[in-house]
């Protein structure tokens, strides 16, 4: 029988809503095997809304908590915080998934709506259900692609805390980890958390695929060829590259300490361009096939630099020790000594490269902080032991020496106090291990090792740089000759061009070294970064805040020592050095090395405020204190200090003047910030302050080339014959070695007085300084030619009073 199209359009909706119907019933039995009438039910009495928010307002607080931490402890908490926020997001997460399995099912259940035009259509109602339960899924697919995303930003959050308390680890030096003798220590290696485990896991993974990935067909004859070559570079290619580099400093290089410093430069240069060029090409054999991920590229490119820097570590002590060619060897190092220092070189670089390579990975990896403790423990350990062996051993072997009879080397207290400093850090690191100061140990040791590096190099460069200049400007040398020829120049001037291209390259290098010393960051700092460091220094750039922290604090102390040996050194070098070979005169010199002196201090406490954190244009509190006191009672010590300045610059007295100012005549021996000092004939020593020889007159006695004026006023009998007398004074005057002919000198007839007549002699003496031994020696020289003429002094009358009864007064 032939059912009617109509019938069929009016009861085929109402079939399908009935079997739906029956569906909803039995949905809970049968559309998901966990999901049940209850968890629907308190699925749905949760306000999915609030929650989310209320997530999302835990996050973000933690965000701003641990942007502002700085403690350990504190990141402990939030990292406990963040794990309580995960599980949160996990459980709500869970709560809803039986309801959007159960809308799931029902949309299903009513399927996709039919297309227009279609010849079966649907109710009303089944239209509305199905739109209803497709804006609720819609809004639940929304909050739970939102739980997610909170989810996946704690874990991001999680992972980054870990990282901050990791990085932590480095400064927090008043962290107690526990002793490296305990149990606690050593637990991540006996029972390692599952999270590390899943880590490693993956970067093992990725480095499998990246080895993999250099063995397909394509790729595996450059996998063969460049690890060999690179081991070829690294072995036969140093001794080559250092054997031949020492062939062309000696035939091309003039005899002399250059060649001894240029073959302890190319030892260095010979092992860090091998060994970073070895490094490369395995670095290049991974990389090649491409698609390297992320992390194994990051890890590589710092092994490379971990390679070179430990390089560098053993060639300069193959450089310093210099066993294959001792008559070379730029330190005062005994034989015996060097012979057993020569494994140690290598065995500090090796372990240097093993445990910066087990650094780097758990910092790649991102492993707990229990086992970035271990691994700084163990290389804090083995370095410590290893730098404590080498202090230890070179005692033993000296006593040994001397013991045997033998002289060893004569150390300076300098390098006595190096090696005493370095075996005490030694010691500190081991102590602080044992009672649980891990990160204290871990930032002795390298910064030991940093020290210690950037010394030696500081060391065999200004050796290289003060050869060369030699080199290049000695009268002995071809090029020394060149340039004195070709610039009409004399040996005095070569003299000075050596000692001012020493002393600029000297400042360069100590520059460079300071700011490597307190701004260098271990295994990573390069010398373009150096440049640009030092450059920010001089500027004051980077210099934003008044906080001062205890980093800034050890900056600064190593500023200001080493600021005062440079100054000082440099003032000894102006002074015994290069300004004795100019032909400046006595006072000028000592005027330009206390010039130079009071700018360097000047200079000096601003890069050591600038040290401290403190920035030079905020130092405008510090002015304001000064106009206090220079109100008060400073105003004397700044008035004193500028009329210094201005005695050095403009010069109106010099050391070395006889100067006479307020009744005090002598010598000016030194001009300080504050006072003048001035030395009296008897050597006692007036202190003058400096704003009087501005306020007051002076009279500079040898200023302008002054000469000396030596007169003699003597009184003769009236009978005497003066033309006599005259010839005899100036035959006195000419006749003596310190009397000038030009002016010449002269005899005045002074006065004529009832005792006698008085005739003055003048002459001239090339210093106001030898008029008082020229008066004593004419004095003595005319008495004994008017003796010998029989021509007496007058001699001065008395008045005697006679007695009462010859009330006569009379001459006698």
């Amino acid at each position: 029988m032939r059912v009617p199209q109509r019938a069929v359009q009016v009861w085929l909706p109402v079939l399908f809503a009935a079997l739906f119907a029956l569906f909803c019933a039995s949905l809970p039995a049968t559309a998901a095997d966990n999901t049940t009438p209850a968890d629907v039910t308190a699925a749905a009495k949760i306000n999915v809304d609030s929650e989310v928010a209320k997530l999302q307002k835990q996050l973000d607080g933690i965000k701003q908590q641990v942007s502002n931490a700085a403690s350990d402890s504190k990141y402990g908490e939030l990292n406990d915080a963040v794990q309580q926020l995960i599980g949160n997001t996990n459980d709500l997460a869970t709560a809803l998934a039986p309801l959007q399995a159960q809308l799931q099912a029902q949309v299903d259940v009513l399927g996709p709506a039919p297309e227009q035009g279609a010849a079966i259509t649907e109710t009303s109602e089944v239209t509305r259900k199905r739109a209803s339960l497709s804006v609720q899924k819609t809004k639940l697919d929304a909050q739970l692609e939102q739980i997610q995303a909170i989810r996946t930003g704690a874990l991001n959050l999680s992972a980054q805390i870990v990282t901050l308390r990791r990085n932590a680890l480095k400064t927090q030096l008043a962290l107690n980890s526990g002793s490296i003798l305990g149990a606690s220590f050593w637990s991540p290696l006996l029972a390692s958390q599952a999270e590390d485990e899943k880590r490693l896991t993956q970067f093992q993974a990725q480095l499998s695929d990246t080895l993999s990935a250099t063995w397909e067909p394509d790729w595996r004859y450059g996998t063969l060829f460049y690890p060999l070559l690179a081991l070829a570079l690294a072995t036969v290619g140093q001794r080559l590259l250092e054997k031949y580099l020492a062939r062309a400093g000696i035939r091309w290089l003039p005899e002399g300490r250059l060649r001894r410093s240029f073959l302890a430069s190319a030892t260095v240069l010979s092992s860090v361009a091998t060994i970073g060029l070895a490094a490369n090409l395995l670095d290049y054999t991974l990389a090649r096939p491409g698609d390297v991920p992320a992390t194994i590229e990051s890890f590589l490119d710092n092994l490379v630099r971990l390679a070179v820097f430990s390089a560098m570590i053993a060639g300069l002590g193959r450089a310093f020790l210099s066993n294959h060619r001792p008559s070379w060897r730029l330190p005062a190092i005994a034989n015996p000594v060097a012979k057993a220092m020569d494994p140690f070189p290598i065995i500090a670089a090796s372990l240097m490269f093993v445990f910066g390579m087990l650094e780097q990975l758990n910092t790649t990896v991102g492993t707990s902080v229990a086992v970035t403790i271990v691994g700084n423990g163990l290389s804090a350990l083995a370095l410590a032991l290893t730098v404590g062996a080498i202090a230890l051993r070179s005692n033993q072997v000296r006593r040994q020496m001397v013991e045997a009879g033998e002289q060893p080397e004569a150390r300076s207290t300098l390098s006595g106090l190096v090696h005493l400093a370095t075996l005490l850090t030694a010691i500190a690191v081991l102590i602080s291990l044992a009672i649980g100061y891990i990160s204290l140990a871990r930032f002795l040791i390298y910064e030991l090792i940093w020290v210690g590096m950037v010394l030696s190099c500081l060391y065999l460069l200004i050796t290289l740089v003060t050869d060369l200049s030699e080199s290049i400007f000695s009268p002995n040398t071809a090029s020394g000759r060149r340039i004195k020829r070709s610039l009409n120049l004399d040996d005095r001037h070569l003299a000075q061009a050596t000692s001012l291209a020493s002393v600029c390259g000297k400042v360069f290098l100590i520059l460079m070294g300071a700011v490597a010393l307190l701004n260098g960051t271990f295994g990573t700092t390069t010398p373009i970064e150096l440049l640009q460091k030092s450059v920010e220094i001089w500027g004051g750039k980077g210099l934003e805040s008044l906080s001062i922290v205890p980093a800034n604090l050890v900056n600064a102390a190593a500023c200001l020592v080493i600021g005062i040996y440079v100054l000082r050194s440099s003032r000894r070098w102006l002074e015994d050095d290069f300004l004795p070979k100019t032909t400046l005169e006595k006072g000028i010199r000592a005027s330009l090395v206390t010039l130079f002196t009071n700018i360097g201090y000047i200079l000096l406490i601003l890069l050591t405020l600038a040290a401290l954190g403190i920035q030079w244009n905020k130092l405008a509190w510090i002015v304001s204190a000064l106009s206090v006191g220079i109100g008060f009672g400073l105003q004397e010590i700044v008035k004193n200090f500028i009329s210094g300045l201005i005695l050095l610059t403009e010069r109106p007295v010099k050391v070395g003047d006889l100067v006479n100012i307020s009744g005090v005549e002598g010598d000016i021996r030194r001009i300080n910030v504050r006072a003048t000092e001035i030395q009296l004939g008897d050597r006692s020593t007036v202190i003058v302050p400096n704003s009087q020889f501005i306020s007051q007159n002076v009279r500079n006695i040898t200023m302008g080339n002054a000469m000396g004026v030596a007169t003699l006023a003597l009184t003769f009998p009236l009978d005497a014959d003066p033309e006599i007398i005259r010839e005899i004074l100036l035959n006195a005057y000419g006749d003596h070695e310190s009397i000038l002919e030009t002016p010449a000198p002269s005899v005045t007839f002074s006065q004529l007085t009832p005792t006698g007549m008085v005739l003055s002699v003048t002459g001239y003496v090339p210093s106001p300084r030898m008029v008082s031994g020229a008066k004593s020696d004419l004095l003595f020289e005319i008495i004994k030619r008017l003796r010998t003429a029989s021509i007496p002094l007058a001699s001065p009358q008395k008045m005697v009073l006679e007695n009462a009864s010859d009330a006569t007064l009379l001459p006698e």
